[in-house]
């Protein structure tokens, strides 16, 4: 899903792999990295992130981050 306002995107992706909030820190801090992400709010319950950015992402930028955090992106949500 994404949302976009006139000066934000909202876009929420399916992230596999989260347990804890461990996990949802380790997401969040890599996704929150990336230029122009503005907040990222990771749920480990429903594997969710939710990421506001001042333009839409690359699918394989964010799929770089999730990488490097330890999970696998599963596309959007």
């Amino acid at each position: 899903m994404t949302a976009e306002t006139d000066t934000q995107t909202t876009t929420v992706y399916r992230v596999t792999g989260m347990t804890c909030g461990h996990c949802e820190g380790a997401v969040t801090g890599e996704i929150a990295a990336l230029p122009g992400v503005a907040s990222v709010k990771a749920v480990a319950a429903s594997g969710e992130v939710t990421v506001v950015s001042a333009a839409p992402l690359a699918d394989e930028d964010v799929r770089a981050a999730v990488d490097e955090a330890g999970y696998e992106f599963a596309g959007r949500v």
